[in-house]
């Protein structure tokens, strides 16, 4: 008998070892055509995965810590990290903020690498759109690191080749700043080569979608830097390179006929110059459904809360425009636009789609007036709030999530007018700059038309084009300039401000100019100075540095 239990024992022991468990799916089972566009859902879902303190919008990183927006809330204590982002002083790497904005990237970035690596185990005949959607994966893979690389320059770079078991020997200085930008763009090269023209379900990146942001990736790395930040050249042929990936998209895409549209919800969403945008949803199952989290503080008080990203007094006077209709590049910020007697002044017309000033109605409604009453800390941040990431009181893409509201409207991550600025960038540093002309005058002619929506009260617009010989003299020098105010114009509030100042490698010079005409206006700003070589960039966080055993490296300065 004994012998015989002992056979018995041996058997059961082979069975069990030859088997999976219970419950438990191994990876074949796992990746099979009816369960792998799961893995990619998961990625996609990533891009809408960020919260108040880690808004994917970038309004803290991007406009607060510019010359766009103060901070706003209760006061300099709420959020205060994101108040010395604002002042440039006492940014630290044990911020939990930074650690988080760290994490969720990468959550990101696992996720199209796992979706990625599913993929590679079908055949085409099993899984038709195998292709396709591994472009959809290296698209947003590169979204993912593009914004990595912008906030934190220096990024560990992984992808679904390396083995898990290689992470932790993978530091973030392995590659220089060249060849970082060179892998980013990659991601996009091949989603352009895999993607089709379109789509046919809203919301999935596309062929044009991929030249776009192939085309961004190319502007920055063409501003090359040296170890401590400063731009030490621009690169022709990356320029060139900008140049040929916006031709790609120039036809592909449209302005839309007014500015305003593109930051109103429901039928104007995906619209006409909308290239790429993050989907956000209601009523889709879940609780209270995929609202975009990382905007909902900038609300109004009086609206609900709680009234963050608030546009800058420096902002609101570089609307201001000359008799000729052209920006006022020297004289702007000499004297202080003020809302109480806006008529004192002429402006461009997309100020009012930007800003919401007390007495002018709120997001275009007659019926809701913006006042005073509604701002939380006045003596601290003034009176404006941000119109394009809000909607309209009563909109029913809102949900009430106490004590914030949330809304549904898309988050356009990459628009037409961006293309043609971004082409135009290309050419002006490239000497060819008459040829970017017309492509400015696009942009400023379609800000001209904008005013169907203000007319009721924007009685003090005036923008003309730029016409050389008459209103201006079209050199490499002044078109840079027209250049570099227009996307200012353009894109304030959107969170590109302060990495086209880095870009530009001017961030210093124009941070401590706004510094010194603040401090005047604002006492928080008292300690406020940017620190050239250390502060155009976030430091790695801690955390992470911890967590790889030092195998991370510190910035230069933290």
């Amino acid at each position: 008998m004994a012998s015989l239990l002992g056979l018995m024992l041996t058997a059961s022991c082979t069975d069990f070892l030859d088997n999976s468990p219970r419950g438990v799916l191994d990876e074949e089972q796992l990746v099979t055509p009816q369960n792998v566009d799961g893995f990619v859902t998961a990625a996609y879902s990533a891009l809408g995965n960020d919260h108040y303190d880690t808004p994917f919008s970038l309004w803290p990183y991007g406009n607060v810590r510019s010359d766009d927006a103060y901070k706003g809330g209760s006061g300099t204590n709420d959020i205060q990290d994101f108040h010395f982002f604002e002042i440039s002083n006492n940014i630290r790497p044990d911020f939990g903020e930074l650690d988080a904005l760290w994490y969720q990237h990468y959550v990101g970035i696992s996720r199209c690498n796992k979706a990625l690596k599913a993929l590679e185990q079908l055949n085409e005949s099993q899984y038709p759109l195998k292709q396709q959607r591994i472009g959809e994966m290296k698209f947003i893979r590169g979204h993912f690191y593009f914004m990595l690389k912008i906030l934190y320059r220096n990024i560990p770079y992984i992808t679904e080749d390396i083995p898990a078991e290689q992470y932790s020997s993978i530091s973030n200085t392995d590659l220089n700043n060249e060849e970082l930008w060179e892998a980013i763009a990659k991601n996009f090269e091949d989603a352009a080569a895999l993607l089709p023209e379109t789509q046919t379900q809203v919301g999935r990146a596309n062929k044009t979608a991929a030249y776009a942001y192939l085309a961004k990736v190319r502007l920055y790395q063409a501003y090359t830097q040296d170890e401590n930040y400063n731009v030490t050249g621009v690169n022709q042929q990356h320029m060139q390179q900008v140049v040929e990936a916006t031709g790609q998209v120039m036809g592909k895409a449209s302005l839309e006929p007014d500015f305003a549209n593109n930051f109103l919800p429901g039928q104007y969403e995906n619209g006409p110059e909308s290239v790429f945008s993050i989907q956000f949803s209601k009523d889709d199952g879940t609780l209270y459904g995929r609202l975009n989290y990382g905007d909902v503080l900038s609300l109004p008080q009086g609206l609900g809360c709680c009234d963050f990203h608030k546009p800058s007094q420096n902002l609101m006077n570089a609307y201001k425009t000359t008799a000729n209709g052209l920006p006022m590049f020297d004289s702007f910020n000499n004297t202080d636009l003020d809302y109480h007697a806006l008529n004192n002044n002429t402006v461009d017309p997309r100020l009012y789609h930007t800003v919401a000033l007390p007495g002018l109605p709120w997001k275009y409604d007659p019926d809701y007036t913006y006042v005073e009453a509604w701002n939380r800390s006045p003596s601290t941040y003034g009176y404006t709030a941000s119109l394009k990431e809000n909607v309209p009181v009563g909109c029913n893409c809102t949900v009430n999530i106490d004590p914030f509201y949330g809304n549904a409207k898309n988050r356009i991550q990459i628009r037409y007018a961006d293309v043609l600025l971004m082409r135009a960038e290309a050419l002006i540093e490239t000497g060819q700059q008459d040829q970017a002309l017309p492509l400015i005058n696009q942009v400023r002619n379609r800000a001209a038309n904008s005013t169907g929506l203000i007319s009721g009260y924007a009685t003090n617009t005036n923008i003309s084009p730029y016409i050389n010989g008459q209103n201006c003299t079209w050199t490499q020098d002044f078109a840079r300039q027209a250049l570099r105010w227009e996307r200012r114009l353009e894109f304030a509030m959107e969170g590109s401000r302060f990495f086209d100042l880095v870009r530009w490698g001017i961030a210093d010079e124009v941070m401590n100019t706004y510094y010194a005409g603040e401090k005047s206006k604002r006492a928080y700003y008292n300690d406020a100075y940017f620190d050239r070589n250390k502060e155009e960039y976030c430091p790695i966080p801690l955390a992470q540095i911890n967590f790889s055993q030092g195998v991370y490296h510190q910035n230069p300065g933290y």
